[in-house]
């Protein structure tokens, strides 16, 4: 398959995989040695855990924390160098295939459909706001309104969709910024996280 046609030499979503990436390893690594605190001591005092609506101890400890079997975070740690590696590439001028661009992008819409999903089973059911898990949020989203832009833009939807990818590079941060008035003000209205810090 020939390579897919990129729509510019910007180096602005090279740069935003390696970021991104990088903050979600942070906030994987974590929330990881987290777990492992609360494993050797069930009352650790957690770096996370502001108060009783800004807090990760709760998180960790619930049936959501571990849906797959496993804690969260080793996912994140699985899975957040992946964007990193193809930051680089890509500041290194790499081109990859029709069929890469839609695979990252199909792991990306899972990360988003994942994010969405714990964000909201955080805030309406567990009744906290992780920091950690909030920074997973920010970053997984503007990566993959970024990819997904690209991935239009570049044509691989066809051409139809092409004009509406180009038309939506200089979109990309304010449907990013959407996303997170979505999770940070349902977190407002129903734990009102800044009644509790000031």
């Amino acid at each position: 398959m020939p390579d897919a046609p990129a729509p510019h030499r910007s180096p602005a979503l090279a740069i935003l995989l390696i970021v991104g990436g990088l903050l979600g390893l942070l906030a994987s690594f974590s929330l990881t040695m987290d777990d492992i605190a609360l494993l050797q001591d069930p009352n650790a005092g957690l770096s996370c855990n502001v108060n009783a609506y800004l807090q990760c101890g709760k998180n960790i400890g619930s049936w959501q924390g571990s849906v797959f079997g496993f804690p969260n975070p080793i996912l994140g740690l699985m899975t957040f160098p992946a964007p990193v590696a193809v930051g680089v590439a890509l500041l290194a001028r790499a081109r990859f295939s029709a069929w890469f661009w839609w695979l990252f992008n199909a792991g990306l819409t899972f990360a988003i459909c994942f994010v969405f999903w714990l964000a909201f089973e955080s805030i309406f059911d567990i009744r906290t706001l992780c920091p950690w898990c909030a920074l997973v949020y920010l970053v997984v989203i503007p990566m993959w309104t970024g990819t997904t832009v690209r991935n239009l833009a570049a044509g691989l939807a066809g051409p139809a969709l092409a004009r509406v990818g180009r038309a939506l590079v200089w979109w990309v941060p304010l449907i990013s910024l959407a996303g997170y008035i979505v999770i940070f003000g349902a977190a407002q209205l129903n734990l009102d996280i800044l009644g509790t810090l000031f």
